[in-house]
């Protein structure tokens, strides 16, 4: 478990470790809904979706806690797998770059969201290189939505390149882009 300390005298410290994310999925979802942005309706359908996401094999979850035991952030992935609908989604994007093979023996972050109030302070650093620095994948690849922002920056601090831009997600308001890097991820230096 990685401790972190908080960013002034009144953020609790915060503490990374594996987190039973069904057991959890209400609080998952509302840091994710403050963090992405998302309706309820859409929260219930991501609901539906992480469910079946944990029953694959090799799904890892962990969870961003404060002393209190709450819930600020969190992220889970699994072993890519080809048949995998958002595999399905991507790989055409991935093809025409020539760079379908990253579907192949990687570790796929599929959600990594750190509630607003506790964001700018290593706790989504430090979820994604906890979950991918035990993964037997030699390379990470996810999605994020296709604009500058601090998310995308700390994926290419962390070694992350662009594989594919403008892809488009069913449902999606706005296009992705597919990133992967070589695990294990760069370290601040």
């Amino acid at each position: 478990m990685a401790a972190l300390s908080g960013g002034g005298p009144r953020t609790p410290s915060v503490v990374v470790g594996p987190l039973n994310l069904a057991a959890r999925i209400d609080e998952a979802l509302a840091v994710q809904a403050l963090a992405f942005g998302l309706s309820d309706d859409e929260i219930e359908v991501r609901r539906h979706i992480v469910h079946r996401h944990l029953l694959h094999p090799g799904a890892r979850a962990l969870g961003a806690l404060t002393e209190s035991g709450r819930l600020v952030g969190f992220v889970y992935g699994m072993p890519n797998d080809r048949s995998h609908w958002w595999s399905t989604v991507v790989e055409p994007y991935l093809r025409r770059a020539g760079l379908d093979g990253w579907l192949d023996d990687s570790f796929v972050i599929t959600e990594l969201h750190v509630h607003p109030g506790f964001q700018g302070q290593g706790i989504g650093r430090s979820l994604i290189t906890t979950i991918t620095d035990g993964v037997d994948q030699p390379r990470s690849i996810l999605s994020a939505i296709d604009v500058e922002s601090p998310a995308r920056g700390l994926y290419r601090a962390l070694g992350y390149q662009d594989l594919a831009r403008q892809v488009l997600f069913p449902s999606a308001p706005s296009p992705y882009a597919v990133m992967g890097a070589p695990l294990p991820l760069l370290r601040e230096k």
